[in-house]
């Protein structure tokens, strides 16, 4: 009792033993370990670990040193309980990385001793003990040991010939560890002799040993052994062609984890590695598998049963057949490569599927496990990238394994569907499970066999001996099945899949009545599709569907998930079959009511009713609405948003559909709710609320003179908003239209243009500056061209009042940017040319003082041409050639037609266009050459197969600006959004690249431009080019020397890099390809840049960064491998001191480059058995010692929250 009260209080941290009472207590704790009594033992042991925190250093040498020598006692008890001490005090010792000497002696006595102890080999147990304690302390604090790791080697190598399988499996696991920590003179000692001991090939025993051990090895730090594959494959190679089973499984396991941990060496002999599993996957000598499948029928019953008699895992009724070990790691390792190995899709498909789905009829149930794994890992493989980088990859080459997949789809059903009703839970599992992730990866593909399918899932369904997980995963597949086929192939089935899923609605557990529910609403969708007619009788369905629905929907004592899901279930009954219900559909409705008023299920209940109210059934809600409308209407205040968004969204079906019903009393009360929704706080709520807005004008004008002021203030404040844009910016004009055609007085066409426009004729009248944002000129200007296109007559005299603004002299800058603005955004879909001012008033405003003014002026011009062409093109063109100084603001007019005009009202025009173009793309001036850029680009757009050539024709063009001009031209032709021009362009973007290797500075600049643009939006484009483009990419990424000038600024001297914007442009497409064509790079070559841009000037080496912590998460083992060459860099970094004169601005940068560069430190920490490198232990042990870096890290840490908090390193 007395040692449990001790522990109570040492845990409870109460004690502080003085170096007297120390003493006492570990010396009888240590007797206690003697005791006879097994209960004092465990306490004492027990007590061991809080206490080692507590005592001094050498008090823990003592208890170490105590423990080291029971081990080697005779007793058997006292052997066990100090190894458990040892094993605790080990786990409690503080990590080596809180820079306390105790540790590592502590472990350095601990070392010594258990070599010793492993050495002699007396006695096994001791042996076991040691090995795993040696393990522990390997794992946890291997880098503490380096002065003992040789000595640790020369221990643990003669154990791998230990007579005892025991011994030499601890003696793996403990090298296992000591690999991580070591230093590579130590790794290249153990890998030759493990070569050595290979080729000499003593007995079929110590080969596995040493084949096990290099799997272990590389299990353990894949990243240090890719270099001596070389060597080893070949080893392993041949002994797979022994007949020696176990051998061969070891030789799997070895290819797996050289396939997982070391992708780049392991490439070359992959079809060789295939080639073996391949084989081997078959390997069933003492089987045979006839091909009458009736026969095969009756042997898988026979073969089951006894299976069953014998109830072992292992041995079979032939007890020596171990070959299923080689099959199930021939499929591992098959995983391994499928799951690696992206690119070799269409040969897996070729050569690997059609084995793969003969083998699905395997006998031993593990290995049919890991053959429908690796199968599954293939398919997922196929799932086509849904994202809009690869959108325009969907045709061509990657439709292939897609198109050889559909036509294995038969055999694969084939050989699954018999087995759908087999007795073994585990096989149909494995089999649901791939028909799943099949379903996923090509929707539709299953339609020829349902019927082969079903029989199958009522089957599982219904079965009594069916595990809940099993009813799960059918009800899953059958989920997805439902989802990605069409409603017809499902129709001859209904009937006899039906029963089962409602059964499964009562079924007692709930996750099974969750899931089964899920599966009911999508029945319901398939049983009537509302989007196409269809012939299928629904009605008597109805009544098997809607009573078990209901008995879910009305428990209020079920689960939260059932909950929601039955009230999702029902709200598609009423929408799709709410005609059959007759009677019951009003009870039905009044549930919904009471759900709405619970807080926990009022948001799906929301969203149930949004579904009901947009069926085309047009289902009575007149009886909920009285209560439910104010209802709705208090969510609006709630502080949920996204109950707050789907209620406006069902208010607003409500309105559309049921405006009828509404009394005016209900509209009011979520009237007064808009107001605090409009605010640029939230603009996806504001865009919302707006749109209902709108939706009210339309169908309930009446309401509108309701809209009190505060609403139209809010919308007013928020059209001055910087932040108004998109969505919501349309939100705005839409209901600005609907309001002035409700022709209601309060606000009427001019009240608004008043509002609108107020706050920048008072700013000007004042004389103050414009205290309104550029952004909010466009948003005002927008709204004014809305409001006059939704009232024509008034239109007229709002140009003549704008023309009129700008020709005042009086009037202030905002005045005119506004007046043009306005103009511009009239004249785009207005024919303006009846104001016969316009001309002249726009050319004068380009001599404007004002530079806002000028391109407001040019911004107008651009857009009131686009209205009338015929008018307005000629005259800009003709004032391009004749007017030099105003270049720049007509060709950016320029700019704005060819965006704007439609391709076919441009086509009269383009010939005279380019060749003006053409003229001026040798001009010195930089931005105007921009520009030109910009207009030929986008006028290439107009019609690609004639423009196309015509630019790539100007590469060769003599003058530099010219080229440079062209290559920029083609980078406006590539948008994210598929186009016609796609196709040509990937023929001949090759040859625009190529400019990358152009003697001049700024055309490869603007060529890397290019490559980024294209690799960004649409990667497809550059993907299959890459090995050609990136050695000139990765060449623009070094330092030249030749660039790099002195200028002599008065008495300093200063150094300009001329380089450096080539190669920060260099570095940026790097960083892109990251993100889009990672398959396709080596990343070890990209790797070796990355390296010399962390030595690189400031800018670059702020981007590299960046990468590293993007690298971290995208190819963790490849860091790993280049591990010591990146830290280096980073220590440099982060211990740099600025000089102590040196400018405010020296301080800032230096600051910014030390975040950044423990940004990638934070990053590298996050990659598994990072810490366990010892150049990385260093590191962060220097990190922690030095007061400044340290409070650096934590506060990155902060920053980052949002990565894992279990960081490696506690700033403890």
């Amino acid at each position: 009792m007395a040692t449990n009260d001790l522990m109570m209080e040492l845990q409870k941290d109460s004690i502080k033993l003085d170096e007297d009472s120390e003493k006492k207590v570990v010396k009888m704790l240590l007797k206690l370990l003697e005791d006879k009594n097994g209960e004092v033992q465990n306490l004492a042991v027990k007590c061991l670990g809080p206490l080692v925190g507590k005592v001094k250093e050498y008090q823990v040498e003592t208890i170490v040193d105590t423990l080291c020598t029971n081990m080697l006692s005779d007793k058997e008890q006292l052997r066990d309980i100090s190894s458990i001490g040892l094993k605790t005090v080990i786990s409690e010792l503080p990590p080596a990385s809180t820079g306390s000497t105790m540790t590592a002696n502590v472990c350095k006595k601990i070392t010594a001793q258990l070599t010793g102890a492993i050495g002699k080999q007396e006695d096994v147990s001791v042996q076991l003990e040691a090995l795993d304690i040696l393990s522990d302390m390997l794992s946890r604090l291997g880098g503490t040991l380096h002065s003992f790791h040789s000595s640790i080697l020369n221990c643990l190598l003669p154990q791998l010939t230990s007579p005892r399988l025991a011994v030499r499996k601890r003696a793996i696991i403990a090298l296992g560890h000591l690999v991580l920590t070591c230093s590579g003179n130590i790794f290249s000692e153990l890998t030759e002799h493990l070569l050595a001991e290979l080729k000499r090939n003593e007995s079929t025993s110590t080969t596995r040993t040493y084949i096990q051990c290099i799997a272990g090895i590389s299990r353990q730090a894949g990243h240090r052994i890719g270099e001596h594959l070389e060597k080893i494959i070949p080893l392993i190679v041949q002994y797979c062609n022994v007949e020696d089973d176990e051998l061969r499984e070891y030789c799997f396991q070895a290819f797996e984890s050289f396939v997982r941990r070391c992708p780049k060496e392991i490439d070359p002999h992959i079809p060789n590695v295939m080639g073996l599993c391949l084989k081997y996957i078959t390997f069933d000598p003492n089987y045979n598998y006839d091909n009458e499948e009736e026969e095969e029928e009756e042997m898988m019953e026979t073969e089951n049963g006894e299976d069953e008699e014998q109830e072992s895992d292992d041995e079979y009724s032939d007890d020596d057949d171990i070959s299923w070990k080689v099959r199930r790691s021939a499929a591992k390792c098959l995983e391994a490569v499928v799951s690696t190995r992206h690119d070799l899709l269409q040969d897996f498909y070729k050569t690997l599927s059609p084995v793969l789905i003969s083998r699905f009829k395997e006998r031993e149930e593990n290995v049919k496990t890991d053959i429908f794994s690796a199968y599954t890992s293939l398919l997922k493989q196929t799932l086509p990238i849904q994202s809009w980088l690869h959108a325009s990859d969907a045709t061509g080459k990657d439709d292939v394994p897609l198109t050889m997949l559909q036509n294995q789809v038969p055999n694969i059903v084939k050989a699954l569907h018999k087995q759908l009703k087999e007795k073994s839970i585990k096989s149909r599992q494995g089999c649901f499970s791939l028909l799943t992730e099949l379903a996923n990866v090509l929707p539709g593909c299953l339609a020829d066999h349902i019927p082969a399918l079903v029989p199958g899932i009522v089957f599982s369904l219904a079965d009594k001996s069916s595990s809940s997980n099993m009813r799960i995963d059918t009800l899953s597949f059958l989920h997805v099945l439902l989802c990605n086929h069409q409603p017809e192939v499902f129709h001859p089935h209904i009937k006899t899949l039906l029963p089962p899923v409602v059964a499964c609605i009562g079924d007692p557990f709930y996750k099974i009545t969750s899931e089964a529910l899920l599966v009911t609403q999508q029945l319901v969708k398939v049983i009537r599709p509302l989007d196409k007619s269809c012939t299928f009788d629904a009605k008597p369905y109805v009544k098997d569907l809607f009573p078990g629905t209901l008995k879910r929907l009305k428990a209020a004592d079920i689960d939260q998930e059932v909950k929601e899901r039955a009230i999702s279930c029902m709200g598609q009954i009423i929408c799709n079959l709410g005609d059959h219900l007759s009677t019951d559909l009003q009870p039905s409705l009044k549930i919904f009511l009471e759900r709405l008023k619970n807080e926990i299920t009022r948001l799906t209940t929301v969203k149930a009713l949004t579904l009901i109210a947009s069926s085309p059934l047009k289902i009575d809600l007149r009886p909920i609405l009285g209560e439910g409308f104010p209802i709705l209407a208090s969510f609006l205040r709630k502080n949920q948003r996204a109950l707050k968004l789907s209620t406006l969204t069902a208010l607003d079906i409500l309105v559309k559909n049921y405006s009828d019903s509404l009394k005016p009393a209900m509209v009011e009360s979520v009237l007064t709710e808009l107001p605090a929704l409009i605010s640029e706080n939230d603009m996806h709520v504001s865009q919302v609320a707006i749109m209902f807005l709108t939706t009210l004008a339309k169908v309930y004008p009446s309401s509108i003179s309701k809209i009190s002021g505060s609403i139209l203030a809010e919308i007013f404040q928020l059209v001055h908003s910087p932040l108004l844009q998109g969505g919501a910016l349309n939100a705005i004009i839409d209901f600005f239209q609907a309001l002035v055609l409700t022709k209601t007085a309060a606000m009427g066409y001019s009240e608004l243009m008043k509002h609108l426009t107020a706050p920048i004729y008072s700013s000007g009248s004042a004389g103050a500056s414009v205290t309104l944002h550029k952004q909010a000129y466009y948003s005002v200007a927008k709204c004014v061209a809305a409001l006059s296109s939704a009232c024509p007559k008034e239109a007229p005299g709002v140009v003549n009042q704008f023309i009129q603004d700008v020709k005042t002299p009086k009037s202030s800058s905002a005045v005119k940017v506004l007046a043009f603005l306005s103009l511009a955004e009239m004249g785009r879909t207005m024919n303006l040319s009846a104001q016969r001012e316009l001309k002249t008033v726009i050319l004068e405003a380009f001599t404007s003082p004002s530079e806002e003014v000028k391109s407001a002026a040019s911004y107008a011009l651009g857009n009131v041409s686009v209205g009338n062409l015929k008018e307005y093109l000629p005259f800009m063109l003709k004032e391009i050639g004749s007017q030099p100084k105003r270049q720049y603001l007509l060709l950016h007019s320029l700019k704005e037609v060819i965006s704007s005009s439609p391709a076919d009202g441009l086509k009269p025009y383009v010939e005279d266009i380019w060749a003006l173009l053409f003229k001026h793309c040798e001009c010195t001036e930089e931005g105007t050459r921009n520009v030109v850029a910009e207009c030929l680009g986008k006028l290439t757009l107009v019609n690609p197969s004639e423009l196309l050539p015509r630019l790539k024709k100007q590469l060769s063009s003599g003058s530099p600006h010219a080229r440079s001009t062209v290559v920029t031209a083609i980078k406006f032709t590539i948008a994210d959004q598929p186009q016609p021009i796609d196709a040509l362009l990937k023929g001949c973007i090759g040859d625009f690249l190529k400019t990358l290797q152009d003697p001049d500075l700024n055309v490869r600049r603007v060529a890397l431009a290019l490559f980024n643009s294209a690799a960004h939006n649409k990667p497809s484009l550059i993907r299959d080019l890459l090995n050609a483009v990136l050695p000139s990419l990765y060449s623009e990424t070094k330092v030249r020397r030749e660039l790099i000038r002195e200028v002599e600024m008065g008495p300093f001297k200063h150094t300009v890099d001329d380089g450096l914007d080539v190669r920060k442009a260099a570095f940026e497409c790097m960083y892109t390809l990251l993100e889009s064509c990672l398959d396709r790079l080596d990343i070890y070559e990209y790797l070796n840049h990355v390296e010399d841009g962390l030595k690189d000037h400031y800018d670059i080496r702020m981007l590299t960064f960046i990468m590293l912590a993007r690298l971290s998460a995208l190819c963790p083992n490849a860091v790993l491998q280049r591990l010591e060459r990146l830290i280096e860099p980073l220590r440099a970094t982060c211990s740099t001191k600025v000089k102590a004169g040196s400018v405010k601005q020296e301080f800032e940068k230096q600051d910014e480059l030390k975040r950044s560069a423990m940004r990638a430190v934070a990053a590298l920490l996050t990659i598994p058995e990072v810490e366990k490198s010892p150049v990385m232990a260093e590191f962060s042990s220097q990190i922690r010692s030095n007061p400044e870096m340290a409070s650096l890290f934590e506060s990155i840490q902060k920053d980052s929250a949002s990565l894992s908090t279990t960081e490696s390193m506690d700033m403890s």
